[in-house]
């Protein structure tokens, strides 16, 4: 599978925070959306806390409602679909409300949600899911999620869209093929998050540049 972290980030290497309140950073987020609704690939993913913020609200379920249910063992395909939203939610703490993300933008609304959990992640979870149609893997590792996110799902390229802590995850383990960061021209303040969370020393090449009319910039990087 061919990963590329696709992310907006201030000149600063930040991709958190008010700059992206400013006209710049709100230019440079629609360059990012422009980006990700023409781009082939079959799915994107982010971590919990992205997830919960952009698609769920913080919604939550009467999980205790699920806590009898017996649960077979292994992964759950509900459908199979032509774009996919996975969330790296290890717990299965994220309380979708039906198996699509409901948005407003194309390059995600409609997107079937796959959830990638853990071997800890409670059984009440695993029968809420199951009840509204939500697929999920059960992984122990990232690179095991990617086999069985392919296997299962056929998705060949995936964009890696954050939060901090999901791409430092993705970058120490060695799994993100590309970066395709949409850079906007302001800096941050230094508490913002960082675009890798406890990163990792790792080389990547120039792929391309390409200038916005907004003033913001398209770096493409390939790893070496």
């Amino acid at each position: 599978m061919l990963t590329i972290c696709h992310m907006v980030i201030s000149l600063d290497g930040r991709t958190t925070g008010d700059f992206l309140t400013t006209p710049q950073g709100l230019a440079a987020t629609d360059h990012y959306y422009e980006i990700n609704r023409t781009d082939p690939a079959q799915a994107y993913a982010c971590g919990r806390t992205t997830m919960e913020g952009s698609f769920t609200g913080g919604h939550q379920p009467d999980w205790a409602a699920f806590e009898s249910a017996s649960v077979p063992a292994g992964d759950f395909v509900a459908t199979i679909a032509p774009r996919y939203a996975v969330c790296f939610d290890r717990l299965g703490r994220l309380g979708w409300q039906t198996g699509s993300v409901q948005d407003a933008d194309p390059g995600y609304g409609g997107a079937h949600v796959v959830e990638v959990l853990s071997p800890a992640a409670p059984a009440a979870a695993l029968a809420y899911y199951r009840s509204i149609g939500v697929s999920y893997i059960v992984a122990a590792t990232l690179s095991q999620a990617l086999e069985k996110l392919q296997s299962h799902f056929g998705i060949t390229r995936m964009l890696l869209e954050g939060g901090s802590e999901i791409n430092g995850a993705f970058l120490r383990a060695g799994l993100i093929d590309e970066l395709s960061l949409v850079v906007a021209p302001i800096t941050a303040r230094p508490e913002d998050k960082p675009l890798f969370a406890t990163s990792d020393m790792s080389s990547f090449r120039l792929i391309s540049t390409t200038p916005h009319p907004s003033g913001s910039l398209h770096l493409r990087y390939a790893r070496a």
